[in-house]
């Protein structure tokens, strides 16, 4: 895991220039840097060893030094590669996976990428053909993004290192903001800046005679389905599932896993605890509100496997960590971010890579609007009138408890999206915690919002939920969440959130050939009745204690809604009551002080909401200002501090 920049500049590229935009990543790969710079390009390259620890240093050259690589992740299938490789002629100076890579682009030219099983972000320089390569991994674990203005190209595993250059504009890009307060994430290859674009998912971008080209390499398709029964079903998930977690512990140092207790970890944990014959570390964090902690569950996993289990209680304290995660992110984000956030902290302290259960949702079928939106259709079949008219005002009438997946919230959901019908309502699902069209429309300033309006976030969920990849409506929810919320979010904010400590984050359950056979999984092996994920617990069976397999779905969460109601409450009044978008007029101040008030009173969770403007004004003071970390720092204590002796 490392990270990787580069910049292409007919004037030419100094060594300064590429030391900048290295330094920016210097927490992505401590362990060592590299450069290659050679008239309009240069490339650089921030290590984290992880395999061939002594000879894996980049950038990499071929044979003839003709062509140059830098790359970000892991090839799982690199041994098989090398072997095949080898076969064909070509010879290799080192044992890493990157070297692999090179030599299959000498074979297969952009379609290399085809030929690789991992994690990636990678950048070839093709000096005979003055040709710049970059791609990204099937799914998205790995970031890459770019940057062509005034005819210079940036790249960078975190845009960051492209904002070291002073000839950058840093313009916001409103249409991003407008997406991000909806989905909470921003659609590629947008970015929260105007030119700064990220390279989607699958895709490989080629720029070469000054054009920039595009091309996607591979889809996952819903519609061809095995027929097995049952039994040969879970034997078919436990057979590639156990080859995925096999194949992903390949490393030259020590493996740990994330333990949360819910099933997605605890299954990867009990099948490493199977196949390896050493013990390894396992990772849990909890919280004092015992309806959001799952400590007691992951110590039953760690029991079971006899795993070096290590854990820590971590409090209420967001204010000492949020200007480093939004710089870390380069975006705003949502709370997950603070769980992820000390979870690499503590695995940090211990390992360098740890394996986890990202994408175990999506590919199992395990959030509950997939059975829900369902049962909505039942729900339906009363008269519109007495939903909107009737139902509606009962159910504003609840007080809000802000338990995790309160009734009230349930409530509301199931009746806000009984108006919309499929891939709509899907979408609106997927909002619900968040700000809609309407919210949207009251929040920004009507100059900001008619440039906005006639743009509907949810219809990024719709394209991808309408696409023929797809036939079944849970099949359609599950590529919707492949295309969208998986990389651009989760994925996102586990590449962040690790790298911030040097931490490399596996998930097997992304195994592409993992993805694929899912695919060809029917939902009804997914969702059995109103049971999810009902294959994998089958599976788990095998492996888990029923304790584990029967507990409802908890989710890694803090309790930010009690805090943002109590003892962080004076703080967020005071930094969103006086932030540069209430100032400048570009959030409607009224509306800002309603969410929060409405929050306090219990009438409703805004707590998300809340978070999400929070988190936009701490990221506009570090990127937009220009403030360095420290200086924001500063004064989100000394706010804090503030709303604390007023209180």
């Amino acid at each position: 895991m490392c990270g990787i920049c580069g910049k292409i500049n007919k004037s030419g590229v100094s060594r300064e220039e590429m030391m900048l935009m290295n330094n920016m990543l210097v927490h992505r790969g401590p362990d060592d840097e590299g450069y290659y710079i050679k008239g309009p390009v240069g490339l650089g390259h921030r290590r984290l060893s992880i395999i061939d620890l002594e000879g894996g240093k980049q950038p990499i050259c071929n044979e003839d030094q003709s062509v140059w690589i830098v790359c970000n992740g892991e090839v799982y299938n690199y041994r098989e590669l090398r072997a095949e490789l080898i076969n064909r002629g070509h010879t290799f100076r080192t044992r890493s996976d990157t070297e692999v890579i090179i030599h299959l682009f000498e074979e297969y030219g952009d379609r290399c990428v085809e030929r690789l099983s991992g994690m990636y972000a990678f950048a070839i320089w093709d000096e005979k053909n003055q040709k710049l390569l970059l791609a990204r991994d099937r799914l998205g674990q790995k970031p890459v993004f770019y940057l062509y203005d005034n005819n210079i190209f940036h790249f960078a595993s975190e845009i960051k290192s492209i904002l070291t250059g002073n000839e950058v504009d840093r313009d916001i890009d409103y249409e991003s903001v407008h997406h991000y307060f909806s989905l909470r994430f921003i659609p590629s290859p947008g970015t929260m800046f105007h030119k700064i674009k990220k390279l989607p998912p699958a895709h490989i971008l080629v720029f070469q005679k000054g054009k920039v080209r595009l091309d996607r390499y591979w889809d996952i398709d819903f519609n061809e389905k095995l027929l097995l029964s049952d039994n040969e079903y879970i034997e078919c998930l436990d057979e590639h599932l156990t080859s995925a977690i096999e194949s992903h512990l390949v490393s030259d140092v020590d493996i740990g896993a994330f333990l949360s207790g819910g099933m997605d970890t605890s299954m990867v944990v009990a099948v490493m605890g199977c196949l390896l014959k050493s013990n390894f570390k396992t990772f849990a964090i909890g919280v004092e509100e015992d309806d959001f902690n799952e400590l007691p569950y992951a110590r039953m996993v760690a029991s079971q496997y006899k795993t070096d289990h290590v854990e820590e209680l971590v409090k209420a304290d967001l204010v000492t960590l949020l200007t480093k995660m939004i710089w870390h992110m380069d975006e705003p984000s949502d709370p997950i971010a603070a769980c992820m956030f000390h979870g690499a902290r503590l695995a940090s302290h211990h390992v360098k890579v740890v394996m986890g259960g990202d994408g175990g949702d999506e590919l199992f079928a395990g959030f509950d609007r997939y059975a829900g939106l369902r049962m909505i259709s039942y729900y339906r079949m009363i008269p519109d009138f007495v939903r909107k008219s009737m139902i509606a005002p009962l159910v504003d009438m609840i007080p809000d408890s802000f338990t995790y997946k309160s009734a009230t919230q349930k409530m509301r959901w199931v009746n806000q999206l009984s108006f919309f019908e499929d891939g709509e309502r899907y979408a609106e699902a997927t909002a619900f915690f968040r700000f809609n069209h309407s919210d949207k429309a009251a929040l920004f300033h009507p100059d900001i919002w008619n440039r906005l309006k006639k743009i509907n976030s949810t219809d990024v969920i719709v394209q991808q939920y309408d696409k023929p990849n797809a036939e079944d409506q849970i099949d359609k929810m599950l590529y919707a969440d492949f295309m969208t919320r998986l990389p651009e979010h989760t994925l996102m904010l586990t590449d962040r959130m690790n790298m911030a400590h040097s931490l490399e984050a596996r998930s097997p359950f992304l195994d592409h050939a993992l993805v694929e056979t899912l695919a060809k999984f029917p939902s009804t092996i997914k969702i059995r009745n109103r049971t999810l994920k009902y294959v994998l617990r089958k599976l788990g069976e095998r492996y888990l204690q029923s304790e584990i397999l029967s507990r409802k779905k908890q989710g890694f969460m803090f309790p930010v809604a009690y805090w943002f109601r109590n003892e962080l409450y004076d703080f967020v009044t005071k930094m969103l009551l006086e932030s540069h978008f209430v100032k400048e007029g570009i959030f409607r101040k009224e509306k800002v002080k309603d969410l929060i008030e409405s929050h306090r009173s219990n009438k409703i969770d805004n707590h998300v909401r809340i978070w999400m403007l929070l988190n936009m004004e701490i990221w506009h003071r570090l990127f937009i200002e220009r403030m360095n970390r420290e200086e924001v720092e500063d004064v989100v204590l000394s706010v804090y501090n503030e709303s604390r002796a007023g209180a």
